[in-house]
């Protein structure tokens, strides 16, 4: 924004979506599954197990399976099911969810038996960090879409928006009142602290801290280019120096000292009118009523 970042956060999915933030990393593979499918086992013969049933070939794709499928099939739990078609409708339930909802491409109507794994022991659903992994794909999808060629966006949308709007109906109009409308927020504006406190290094005026400059990230550029889809590699070993990075996450908690009236400090101001884009809007679009001057009080602000 003109003045200060904010970004959807752990938080944010956890309690929005009601995930859980802790726990192990959500990871396998998406293709060449069956050479990786534990025990040996072929992908669609334990499907078969799980489920019952194989979908028709005209409802796969690679290893996907069209949403239909799974609705038309268990739509309705029967009324005299035992606990085994319980659990069976459970599983679809879940695989539907995780698919379309959480984790869905652009079509969103295609479920992925990457989450065999997963459903098939549902007691141990609850032992994953599944907030993170939502989080995670949210941002990569938000990157993909910033290219110029991609018109779509995937993801738990969700927590971008609550109210659906219809592309059709001025759509350019809307885009850039919207634009305008960001473009115009003060600090004074934006509710900082709609929940309580979490640890993010860039936006800690959510989180009830004083913003300062922040500290250089790990260089993910390799791993970000990365979309799943390039050979037969098991993530969960491939990746294993992330993964034990996030086993040791605890150590990368930060402290954020609390203040009455969580604002800017003129340290970070600077650095933020220096390297940011700060408005989305064309110079002509409107006047910039915010000059580029530090205040007093921001001056005063966190140099205790």
């Amino acid at each position: 924004m003109p003045f200060d970042e904010c970004t959807i956060t752990l938080q944010d999915v956890a309690y929005q979506l009601g995930l859980s933030v802790d726990g192990l990393p959500v990871s396998g593979c998406l293709i060449d599954f069956e050479k990786l499918m534990e025990d040996g086992r072929l992908a669609w013969e334990w499907f078969q197990e799980l489920f019952g049933k194989l979908p028709p070939p005209n409802k796969v794709k690679q290893f996907t399976v069209h949403f239909t499928w799974f609705h038309e099939r268990f739509r309705v739990l029967p009324q005299d099911a035992t606990e085994d078609t319980v659990q069976i409708y459970a599983r679809a339930y879940i695989m539907m969810l995780l698919s379309t909802q959480l984790f869905g491409d652009k079509s969103a109507n295609r479920v992925h038996i990457r989450w065999l794994p997963f459903v098939a022991r549902l007691d141990e659903m609850g032992s994953y960090s599944w907030a993170s992994a939502a989080l995670a794909w949210l941002y990569r999808c938000m990157c993909r879409v910033a290219n110029r060629n991609v018109t779509n966006l995937a993801g738990p949308l969700q927590l971008l928006w609550a109210t659906y709007l219809p592309i059709s109906d001025f759509r350019e109009e809307r885009v850039i009142q919207c634009r305008l409308l960001l473009d115009r927020l003060g600090d004074r504006d934006i509710v900082w602290e709609p929940y309580a406190a979490l640890e993010v290094d860039r936006v800690l005026p959510q989180l009830s801290g004083v913003q300062h400059v922040p500290d250089t990230a790990s260089n993910i550029d390799w791993l970000h280019a990365k979309d799943g889809r390039d050979g037969d590699r098991w993530f969960s070993s491939y990746y294993q120096v992330w993964h034990l990075s996030w086993q040791n996450r605890v150590d990368a908690v930060l402290s954020v000292p609390w203040v009455a009236n969580p604002r800017l400090s003129a340290e970070f101001l600077c650095w933020w009118y220096s390297v940011a884009h700060r408005f989305l809007s064309p110079d002509l679009s409107f006047a910039d009523p915010k000059v580029e001057k530090i205040t007093q009080e921001a001056i005063q602000r966190g140099s205790s």
